[in-house]
């Protein structure tokens, strides 16, 4: 069974357009939000944990699709699962509902790199075995198809 990272979040003032719908880099910012609190609550390896071992997980590729607008105080539900897990590269797909509404769909690729040096570095095998139980039910059937 794939474990599932959700974070539930109301859409605030500073979010919105003078017409109070989500601006859309907002959903940006709340992406890497939710891939912060991924790593820190669900990996236990929080961004500054990873600094001081002189690692990071800066975004390699993004794609968004964005269904329906929020608004001011909407609630919205993203949930994160891990599409693909790489050498040095892991594919995140997080999605934004509200009370189960669509409101955008997300892959994005995080890369596991030395701060340093700025190259990518292979994900220790601790934070790739927690990564992999939230692989997507789809990867696992690939990977079992193999």
């Amino acid at each position: 069974m794939t474990d599932t990272f959700i974070l539930r979040r109301q859409v605030e003032f500073n979010h919105c357009d003078p017409a109070g719908i989500v601006f859309y880099p907002r959903y940006f910012e709340m992406i890497s939000a939710v891939t912060e609190r991924f790593f820190a609550d669900a990996v236990g390896f929080g961004w500054t944990a990873m600094r001081e071992s002189g690692n990071g997980t800066p975004m390699g590729t993004i794609e968004a699709r964005f269904h329906a607008p929020s608004r001011l105080e909407d609630w919205l539900d993203f949930v994160l699962t891990v599409k693909r897990i790489g050498r040095s590269s892991a594919v995140l797909l997080i999605t934004g509902s509200c009370e189960g509404e669509p409101r955008f769909t997300c892959e994005a690729t995080v890369i596991h790199a030395n701060v340093d040096s700025g190259s990518s570095s292979p994900w220790p095998d601790a934070l790739r075995a927690i990564m992999s139980r939230y692989l997507h039910p789809s990867s696992q059937i690939k990977k079992d198809c193999r």
